[in-house]
């Protein structure tokens, strides 16, 4: 179990400013071989070297080394969607992605030193998502815009059309707003029913996460649902933050070293056994706090503690052994690899062993399953262009047979939800856990039928 030592020294709150760059023995592993070039994105739909990963190493290297000034390796730097295909390539284990968040790190510095930073950018990363009670507030919002009539009367009168492209598929792919976010809807803790196999459960601590809390409360609901349905209590602890994902894409480390310090002290106040997410890009963060912190010289242990115990749900009910549900679901689905799940946290077989347990289920495996689909956090925002030609491409891999498609990470989401609108395709896209939630359902259901008196 994790231990809270020395949990009220927050004497590193002080701004902690990056301007280190990145690290020499990472970049220099790097042999050009171009085995990466197969599996980048970027470099298949430009053919452009400067967009490839062993281009933007290069580059990285240079500016290291003085050849080339910072601002050399802006653009391709940042229109790198991060995804770590390369990675899982690499015959070098060249660290790509952590050279690309370290090199960002830089350049955001020297932006806010300038005062060049984006205010938009700038207001969205530490003025909302930094700030869970105001993007509640946008998420009531939101919800409003969508049930109360005047998302009917916008596309009715055509006002939608003044959006740029991007943004019109983005509010297409929006699910509705629940009525209630997740951390009120859960009851705290949620016991785990009793069970022979153990006389004290599990304990996991759920990241309910920003965007999967006001967009996605039914998939943390049925994440609680999951587990204490596989015998592991579940404790939600309310001052959790954003992991920080996001902040750490966009070069902005200071801000994300600030939210994986207040998750570090909350989730190890809450003495859990496990910290569980749902969210791919959530967990490839939290696992990484070590790294973030590691001149942290406060946190850097508790950082490091914590990011081992950090499990992604499909991971952790494989780890502890799941019961396979008994209910049956007759469906065709298909499954997407999402970048940060499949690539970050190399973690490909446990959503399939979950979905195949269900009794019915039909898994389709879709072409380039882990080709990313283009939103990569915010990308699909920064660089819509790029993003819709990899939806696209997406979209047609997902197969025709196939009822659902199903993923681990809601950014993933809510970009194929907008994919499937743009083609007219009625498929519906679901989170792993959401179906194996079903099949629990359909067997209480079932047991119910069963046991009730007969007429």
């Amino acid at each position: 179990m994790l231990k809270p030592e020395e949990l009220t020294d927050r004497s590193t709150d002080q701004t902690m400013k990056m301007f280190a760059g990145p690290d020499p023995d990472e970049y220099s592993k790097c042999v050009h071989c171009g085995f990466c070039l197969e599996v980048c994105p970027t470099y298949q739909q430009l053919s452009d070297e400067n967009h490839s990963p062993r281009g933007r190493v290069f580059l990285i290297k240079q500016v290291a080394e003085g050849t080339l000034p910072l601002e050399a390796a802006e653009d391709p730097v940042f229109a790198c969607l991060d995804c770590r295909a390369c990675e899982t390539v690499c015959p070098s284990g060249v660290p790509v992605g952590h050279l690309i968040e370290m090199s960002r790190g830089q350049i955001h510095d020297v932006r806010t030193q300038a005062q060049k930073q984006s205010r938009r950018e700038r207001w969205m990363l530490r003025g909302l998502f930094s700030h869970p009670r105001r993007l509640r507030l946008a998420g009531g919002l939101l919800r409003f815009y969508q049930l109360s009539g005047l998302r009917r009367a916008a596309r009715a009168v055509g006002a939608l059309k003044l959006l740029p492209r991007h943004l019109q598929e983005i509010e297409a792919g929006l699910p509705t707003v629940p009525s209630r976010r997740s951390d009120f809807s859960l009851p705290l803790p949620v016991p785990a029913p009793s069970d022979h196999r153990s006389t004290q459960p599990v304990r996991v601590g759920l990241l309910t996460g920003c965007v999967m809390d006001v967009l996605f409360a039914d998939v943390n609901d049925a994440t609680v649902r999951v587990i204490a349905r596989n015998h592991m209590t579940v404790v939600v602890p309310k001052g959790q933050v954003c992991c920080g994902a996001l902040h750490v894409h966009a070069g902005d480390r200071e801000e994300a070293q600030a939210l994986a310090r207040r998750n570090i002290d909350e989730f190890l106040g809450s003495q859990v056994d496990f910290v569980v997410t749902n969210s791919a890009g959530c967990g490839a963060a939290m696992k990484e706090y070590g790294d973030l912190l590691r001149d942290d010289p406060v946190y850097r242990e508790k950082a490091q503690a914590f990011s081992a115990v950090v499990r992604d749900i499909s991971e952790i009910l494989v780890e502890q052994g799941f019961d396979a549900p008994a209910g049956r679901l007759d469906r065709q689905v298909t499954y997407h690899d999402a970048c940060h799940l499949c690539h970050a946290q190399r973690i490909r077989e446990q959503p399939r062993q979950l979905l195949t347990a269900i009794e019915g289920v039909d898994l389709i495996e879709m072409p380039d399953s882990e080709r990313c689909c283009g939103s990569a956090g915010v990308y699909n925002l920064t660089h819509p262009d790029m993003a819709r030609q990899l939806l696209d491409r997406k979209i047609t891999d997902i197969p025709e047979q196939a009822s659902a498609v199903v993923m681990g990470n809601p950014g993933c989401m809510i970009q194929i939800r907008a994919g499937l609108a743009a083609h007219g395709r009625s498929t519906t896209v679901l989170h792993t856990v959401q179906l194996l939630d079903m099949a629990y359902q359909a067997e209480m259901a079932e047991a119910q039928a069963s046991s009730a008196p007969k007429r």
